[in-house]
């Protein structure tokens, strides 16, 4: 074998170059992208200031003792500085591990994974009955979506007060009910009916998303895959399963991740719906609010470990969530 050297560098031809080291890179990248990183600045120092500081901010706070009296305020024209101390972990220790644990964590936590759990299944059940309704062809179809979709576009606040107004006890539900002779709930002070009345409030607002986004998947499966199968004698419901099902398996794992996240977190709907008063119907976020804003004193670090807490929970879920739907694409194509 013969290998060709250059006679004036003495380097063998096919020889690579040294790569260059991380400041000539970086530099070379300044000049060939100087334009894009000055487009992406602005968003990246918006991104700290709202997203990062107060996340690093926060995360600070889980390992401190800081309440409303020890940290620095300001009473008139005396200035009292801060006094808390670091403490490390001891406040997920407590969260977790106290003798409190269960009613202050545990309990809240069960339920938010109920609520959850049973509000997404609902979503995407009543989301995509709607959207096969929507898809198919109806007189005044448009008519029905723009209903359909207004209990989205009304801001929340005023959909869940009219709820509130609704489900008090001389409400109109009550009242209907009444009036059929049946039982009448207290929908806002009995724990049982609190839960059944926030799922039900937020299943009414958040089942015009799940429909929107499952009828543009639906509008975009092919029509002659649904031709093929009915030419090969499939009935409707082995079309639903193997040509629909299949061809909303990209929209609907996006929304049903999305509808996880936001009903996780969902502060609104519990927090206007009962405020203060149905302790055992407050999911996690809105008991990390309550220990933050709600109590005397207020405990900024017990609030702040919660919200660490379920920036975990998500994180971890997410990561096992988009892992099991990259492993059953696979065995898909296999």
């Amino acid at each position: 074998m013969t290998v060709a050297i250059d006679r004036a560098t003495g380097k063998r031809r096919g020889d690579r170059a040294p790569r260059p080291g991380l400041g000539q890179r970086l530099k070379h990248g300044y000049h060939k992208h100087w334009y894009a990183y000055a487009m992406i600045t602005p968003v990246i120092v918006v991104l700290g200031v709202l997203v990062l500081y107060p996340l690093a901010y926060g995360f600070y706070l889980t390992l401190t003792d800081a309440n409303s009296l020890n940290t620095a305020r300001t009473i008139g024209v005396n200035e009292i500085e801060a006094t808390y101390k670091f403490i490390g972990l001891d406040n997920y220790a407590d969260i977790l591990f106290g003798e409190t644990a269960y009613d202050r964590f545990w309990s809240h936590f069960v339920w938010t994974i109920v609520w959850t759990v049973a509000c997404v299944a609902l979503h995407y059940t009543i989301g995509l009955g709607l959207a096969l309704l929507l898809d198919q062809k109806l007189r005044g179809r448009t008519f029905y979506r723009l209903i359909l979709v207004l209990p989205w576009a009304v801001p929340t606040f005023v959909t869940v007060f009219g709820w509130r107004f609704m489900l008090a006890d001389g409400g109109l539900i009550n009242s209907m009910l009444e009036t059929l002779h049946l039982p009448t709930p207290l929908w806002l002070e009995d724990t049982f009916w609190q839960r059944f009345a926030a799922i039900m409030v937020n299943t009414w607002c958040g089942v015009p998303f799940m429909m929107v986004s499952l009828l543009g998947g639906l509008q975009s499966i092919d029509s002659s895959l649904y031709e093929a199968a009915e030419m090969d004698g499939a009935n409707a419901w082995q079309r639903f399963r193997f040509v629909t099902l299949p061809g909303l398996r990209s929209v609907s794992s996006t929304v049903v991740l999305l509808g996880i996240i936001w009903t996780f977190n969902q502060f609104a709907i519990i927090f206007l719906l009962f405020g203060d008063t149905a302790p055992d119907a407050q999911i996690l976020v809105t008991w990390a609010y309550y220990l933050g804003f709600g109590q005397q004193p207020r405990d900024f670090a017990q609030s702040a470990a919660y919200g660490i807490l379920l920036l975990a929970i998500l994180i971890v879920f997410t990561s096992f969530y988009r892992r099991w739907l990259n492993r059953n694409e696979q065995q898909l194509a296999i």
